[in-house]
């Protein structure tokens, strides 16, 4: 197949969703499928709007000779009016590989009823729909007033090769010292890396320990704040912010850690999470979002509402306290990664509702 693939800004940037559409491209090239991606700049969303009034951008759209355009769903403020002008004009179906409802994201309603309404044009102008897990779904369907044509094709952690063995996580969780825990996420507001401290900072410091893994750059203010917060509470010796690092450094940092704390306020799915299970750790998330789809509470990790510092100061207690209970978990988590689809099934599930739109 010819496959085109639209997203913002470079495929090699480092979130979930540009992980998600990196590994598509990269196996159905391994099919034998060509894959032109088609990168739109990465702008404001009000100027983002002006690109469905683009005339080069819809020329180009209309020469290409694909069999298939894929869309990530976050260029939806530049394709919603586009889409209809480009399906009068071209034979091939438009997919759309939808991470995160925008209107699904934590602002003032009066926002969200603008961001909803945008989305929801955008959806009813494509042929088929990726989501990435079953909660997604329901939104899309939610916000359409319909069921469209779609599936469901979960992110895998099998990316990530744990660099210890099943018997190795199981001890890890029997040594004694502090709680090691690990932040894995961009330090922006929306994950909640201010509850996690603020819960951390009512136990006893020789208790835990917090490495925070992911990007310090994205909002330079708010990791301004965290570490006033991070003075404030005399933590500087509990905390360690290392900034992004590659992937073979994330797997280093699993490895070496106990439990995964990432107290979203809202996770359209969370491949930190399948990440941490493959390499037997607990997590600690909210129930906002498709968390619960792959942490069942109490059993691979405990699900608390976001901004309950006392729920995550509870959990990170009896982890601490209580090892075995450390072990039986971790034991689930390894469980739980072995149960979940790996890329190559999703991957192959998406190429095959392709092949549906394009034969329909």
């Amino acid at each position: 197949m010819r496959v085109g693939l639209i997203i913002y800004g470079n495929l090699e940037t480092l979130t979930g969703g540009y992980l998600y559409d990196r590994i598509l491209v990269e196996r159905l090239r391994e099919y034998g499928d060509e894959v032109e991606v088609i990168s739109l700049p990465l702008r404001s969303y009000a100027r983002s709007l002006s690109d469905n009034f683009s005339r080069s951008l819809l020329r180009r759209l209309c020469r290409s000779r694909f069999d298939v355009l894929l869309q990530d769903e976050l260029c939806h403020p530049s394709l919603f009016r586009l889409n209809l002008r480009l399906k009068k004009r071209v034979g091939y179906p438009l997919m759309t590989i939808v991470h995160l409802l925008r209107g699904s994201e934590s602002r003032p309603a009066w926002q969200n009823r603008f961001y909803r309404r945008v989305e929801r044009n955008y959806l009813l102008s494509v042929n088929g729909i990726v989501c990435n897990s079953r909660t997604t779904r329901v939104a899309v369907e939610e916000l359409m007033g319909a069921k469209p044509p779609s599936i469901v094709a979960y992110p895998a952690g099998d990316h990530l090769r744990p660099s210890i063995t099943p018997e190795q996580m199981l001890a890890r969780a029997q040594k004694d010292g502090p709680l090691r825990l690990l932040f894995l996420a961009n330090v922006i507001p929306g994950k909640g890396p201010h509850v996690l401290i603020e819960a951390l900072s009512q136990l006893p410091p020789e208790s835990w320990h917090l490495t925070i893994v992911g990007s310090l750059t994205t909002a330079p203010d708010y990791v301004r704040s965290i570490r006033r917060q991070i003075a404030q509470h005399q933590l500087d010796s509990r905390v360690k912010m290392t900034g992004t690092v590659p992937n073979k450094e994330v797997a280093g940092h699993l490895a070496e850690s106990d439990v995964l704390a990432v107290p979203s306020f809202y996770e359209a799915f969370g491949i930190a999470s399948l990440e941490a299970l493959g390499h037997g750790l607990p997590v600690i998330a909210t129930s906002a979002g498709a968390t619960h789809e792959i942490i069942t509470h109490g059993r691979e990790g405990f699900l608390v509402a976001p901004g309950d510092v006392g729920s995550i100061k509870k959990y990170v207690r009896e982890l601490s306290e209580n090892r075995e209970r450390l072990r039986e978990m971790s034991r689930a988590a390894c469980e739980r990664y072995s149960a979940h689809p790996t890329w190559a099934e999703s991957i192959s599930r998406i190429r095959a509702f392709m092949q549906t739109l394009v034969n329909a």
